[in-house]
């Protein structure tokens, strides 16, 4: 077994952490500042934590744009990454000037939404409009601060092409999500053929 301990260094030639805990979702965050400034950025920490509200959350290495309006603004939108959106997806992390439009960047199409004021990625089939329910700055176990903000958001409108849905079922492999993997450039997809199935063991 190899063996490290990460505050000594990992001693490899990159971070095995991200590569482990994934292939995971991306939270393609869509954000507007105080002046209505369009911000667009993924981040690979990303995912869904509660049904009922439904809460979904992302964090952020450092006190970015998205987290700046968010916590301004108190609202965002998860847009769903597909394969068909990947390269622009990608072109949406670049570092811009405070300012500069990732959606004009990318091409993408900014419609605003149908209850929060942050805009959607229309490309994308999946958009979840989000309030702001928490922004929480991580700690280490001593208690010290860690600049990584963790922000949470209640999902308050949904919207899904109609064509991901079969007898009322969202089928996930149709949407073609892209998944973030580790090392500087690795993602993954899914497929229909890679799935199986579990039901929960009666615990009567």
């Amino acid at each position: 077994m190899y063996f490290y301990e990460p505050a000594k260094g990992h001693g490899l030639p990159h971070d095995p952490l991200n590569a482990i805990i994934g292939p995971r979702p991306i939270g393609w965050i869509a954000s507007l500042d105080g002046q209505g400034q369009r911000n667009l950025a993924p981040y690979s920490f990303f995912n869904c934590f509660n049904y009922r509200p439904p809460i979904i959350g992302f964090a952020s290495t450092g006190w970015k744009d998205s987290v700046r309006n968010i916590t301004e603004t108190k609202e965002f939108v998860w847009n769903l990454a597909t394969r068909d959106l990947a390269v622009r997806m990608n072109e949406t992390s670049a570092s811009l000037p405070h300012g500069e439009d990732e959606f004009t960047r990318a091409g993408l199409t900014p419609v605003t939404g149908r209850i929060v004021s942050a805009p959607r990625v229309a490309e994308s089939p999946v958009n979840f409009e989000c309030r702001l329910s928490q922004c929480i700055q991580l700690t280490a176990a001593d208690g010290s601060a860690i600049d990584s903000w963790l922000v949470l958001g209640e999902v308050v409108a949904v919207h899904i092409d109609e064509s991901l849905l079969e007898e009322g079922i969202y089928q996930t492999a149709k949407a073609q999500p892209v998944l973030r993997a580790g090392g500087p450039s690795a993602y993954y997809g899914i497929s229909e053929a890679q799935r199986f199935d579990l039901t929960r063991p009666d615990n009567r």
